[in-house]
């Protein structure tokens, strides 16, 4: 006999706790006789048997399980016959172990001495379906004279009873459908009104694969070998989701299909977008899953035809919106019908989302931009450009735009464009030179010019290496040892300038000497300053971020051998050299500048829950960090930024001197005209506004578009117009 391992004791010591009953109590037991000495040994050994059998079980060591079933059900069942049936009930169920606990009673046959009886219950741990127990079951032992040895008298009834007159194990899952996408206004952005059919088949029951699999392969317009994967992965008692046919090939085929396949059919609702170019870039797309996650999504009761988010809110929503499959393990007869429910898990209820963007908003920003495309022809230099407005109290993004943008339906599986329409859409999206699948907002990542110059003045200023009103003469020329030269933007330059009128007429030379005194103060001054907004994440976690890039001392000479420069000081003053960041980082710098400081982590979604209940989840502000700028120094910039718009030297006054509506308000903002030699530069207006009272944060940049004065601040002045006064142009 095996060495029993601790567990076994432990089971047996609880199996004599419990007590060996034997059936009925003889009247009086006879003297010992001939015949009586040759009587199977005790209870005890049949029940170390039995306790090894599950033991055998509960470990998976399926030889040795085989090798403890009598004889005879060794010739019935080839031992190749038994692995399966129990790996194929494991796969069934999802099983992940179980375990056993021996019944109340161990007693012999009262008609046959040499058979036993051992009752005990299981508690199967599945993925699926969680824990659930199967109690009263009875394994019948019978003592073999030639080995001497009690053996399993098995049959598939020992797996589950119904299961010895043929019963099988299925396991039926209830997958819901996917919630709805709103807007901030309750407006409809993505939903699942279109409607197909599903063909669904238990892999048993098909009896002649190759037959169904030619005509379901035409008829969902997939690949025979995708199909086949689905076959091959399915167990022989699942009832595998096979694909998905529209509702006219279904009028045409089905009665072939249940023929040939033992098809059985559900109506499906698919995803689509009621406006699908109003946030594409937000929103996101839904498909199959990879191979590589079929283990993960199948534990979770998904298969690969299940439809699961693949980028934007889809995907990092994904859970929140397609819920949890319920499914219940039934054991079925030969013929189908159900003959036991074993367990059962309901299905988790998809929640809806509700985002923080206003569909009409978002739709005037996107046309405000395009018209400016129309209008300037900026379509043969440019390829693209971002418009994001943010809530600067609690980060909430009240509109992000990627231009230009696309019609998100074309990469809904099924979708309501036509199949043949939108796979050419999909084609052309993704190799279009302009990249409109890049969300530009998040993702596209520029040198920032001198909207950077806010930063510089945020590091020369809090340092302490300037003072508030350090004063500097701009003749239009900036010179310094090495015979090292730079030209401001206007020829003449600016005359005598402070730090907040630098800012109002955006004095390259200022910035330059910015750049050189914090230098020789310590290296480390200005890019610790950027890198408080740029160079990493916003902590975004709706949608995929680039972090930008902010070079510094300690990167130069790992990366290039070479020593930190008044060049590279100068150049990232100024928002050149190796400087990438995105808008959105961008808009939150903005934000903190009009709120005093907070760094908000931007964010998309208001809250979730189902439709006419409480909310699972509702936004609030998440303050992620903090500036850490005095408040006097935010005031100067504040000053600066403001008269922007509203001074005669201001390099945007031009944009807005006639806009009485925001003069009204007060837009305080910064241009900034990046270089990307040998293209065309990048165009940025940064801004905030109402001035006094500030709401929003707004930033709009226009890929290599030209001068920031002359391309952003008039885009960003007619978003702005709507966005406080609903004047469209």
């Amino acid at each position: 006999m095996k060495r029993f391992s601790d567990y076994r004791i432990v089971v047996i010591l609880m199996l004599l706790l419990v007590g060996c009953s034997p059936a009925p109590k003889e009247q009086a037991q006879p003297l010992p006789t001939q015949a009586s000495l040759q009587q199977p040994p005790s209870l005890d050994s049949a029940a170390s048997v039995a306790i090894n059998f599950l033991e055998d079980w509960r470990l998976g060591d399926y030889d040795s399980l085989y090798n403890t079933i009598t004889f005879s059900a060794q010739e019935a069942t080839p031992k190749d016959t038994f692995v399966a049936s129990y790996t194929e009930a494991a796969d069934a169920m999802t099983l992940d172990s179980i375990s056993y606990t021996p019944g109340a009673s161990l007693f012999r046959d009262p008609q046959r001495s040499d058979v036993v009886n051992f009752s005990y219950n299981v508690t199967f741990n599945t993925r699926m379906l969680g824990s659930f127990d199967d109690t009263g079951r009875n394994m019948q032992l019978v003592y073999d004279k030639p080995s001497a040895s009690w053996r399993v008298a098995w049959t598939p009834g020992d797996i589950f009873g119904l299961m010895a007159s043929g019963g099988k194990l299925r396991i039926e899952l209830s997958v819901p459908s996917r919630a709805n996408i709103y807007d901030d206004k309750g407006r409809v952005l993505a939903d699942q009104s279109g409607r197909m059919v599903t063909v669904q088949a238990v892999k048993q029951e098909i009896t002649d694969w190759g037959a169904c699999l030619n005509l379901l392969a035409p008829a969902m317009n997939k690949t025979p070998d995708s199909i086949q994967k689905i076959y091959d992965r399915s167990q022989s008692a699942w009832l595998m989701d096979l694909g998905i046919i529209e509702p006219a090939v279904y009028d045409r085929l089905h009665t072939e299909l249940e023929t040939t396949c033992a098809a059985q059919f559900a109506s499906r609702p698919v995803r689509q977008y009621s406006n699908g170019t109003a946030a594409a870039n937000i929103l996101g797309t839904v498909g199959y899953p990879d191979e590589a996650d079929l283990p993960k999504i199948e534990a979770e009761g998904f298969n690969a035809d299940s439809i699961l988010g693949k980028s934007g809110i889809e995907a990092t929503w994904d859970e929140t919106l397609r819920g949890h499959p319920g499914a219940r393990l039934v054991i079925v007869s030969p013929a189908g019908d159900v003959l036991r429910e074993v367990a059962r898990v309901a299905s988790t209820p998809p929640q809806s989302i509700w985002l923080t963007i206003d569909t009409e908003l978002q739709l005037q920003v996107q046309q405000i931009v395009a018209s400016y495309y129309d209008r300037m022809k900026l379509a043969s230099q440019s390829k693209g450009a971002s418009a994001v407005i943010m809530d600067i109290h609690t980060g909430a993004i009240l509109a992000m735009v990627s231009y230009p943008t696309y019609d998100i339906n074309a990469f809904a599986p099924f979708s309501s464009l036509g199949q043949q329409q939108a796979q050419a859409a999909v084609a052309q999206l993704e190799n279009d030179p302009r990249r409109p699948l890049l969300n530009r907002p998040t993702q596209g990542a520029y040198p920032l010019g001198s909207v950077m110059k806010l930063a510089s003045s945020m590091a020369v200023a809090d340092s302490g290496v300037y003072t508030l009103d350090q004063p500097y003469v701009c003749t239009g020329i900036f010179t310094r040892e090495g015979n090292f030269t730079r030209y401001d933007w206007l020829p003449g330059g600016h005359g005598r300038v402070t730090l907040p009128s630098a800012i109002t007429q955006s004095c390259n030379p200022y910035f330059y000497e910015v750049g050189y005194q914090l230098n020789l103060v310590n290296p480390e001054i200005l890019p610790s300053y950027q890198q408080r907004f740029f160079g990493q994440g916003t902590g975004m976690t709706d949608l995929a971020e680039n972090a930008g890039f902010i070079p510094d001392p300690e990167w130069k000479i790992q990366n290039t051998g070479l020593q930190w420069t008044q060049s590279d000081a100068i150049n990232i003053a100024i928002g050149q050299g190796e400087v990438q960041v995105t808008p959105l980082q961008v808009v939150r710098m903005i934000a903190a500048i009009a709120n005093g400081g907070t760094l908000y982590k931007p964010q998309l979604v208001a809250k979730a829950g189902i439709l006419g209940e409480a909310s699972s989840y509702v936004m609030s502000p998440n303050a992620v960090g903090d500036a850490n700028v005095k408040p006097e120094v935010f005031e100067v910039i504040r000053k600066g930024m403001c008269d922007v718009t509203t001074k005669s030297y201001g390099t945007a006054e031009y944009q807005f001197r006639n806009d009485d509506a925001l003069q009204q308000i007060g837009v305080c903002g910064k241009t900034g005209t990046a270089q990307d030699v040998p293209r065309p530069t990048h165009a940025w207006f940064a801004a905030y506004a109402p001035r006094d009272n500030p709401q929003i944060a707004i930033v709009v940049m226009v890929e290599n578009g030209g001068e920031g004065s002359g391309v952003a601040a008039p885009i960003t002045r007619d978003i702005l117009d709507y966005f406080f006064f609903q004047m469209k142009k």
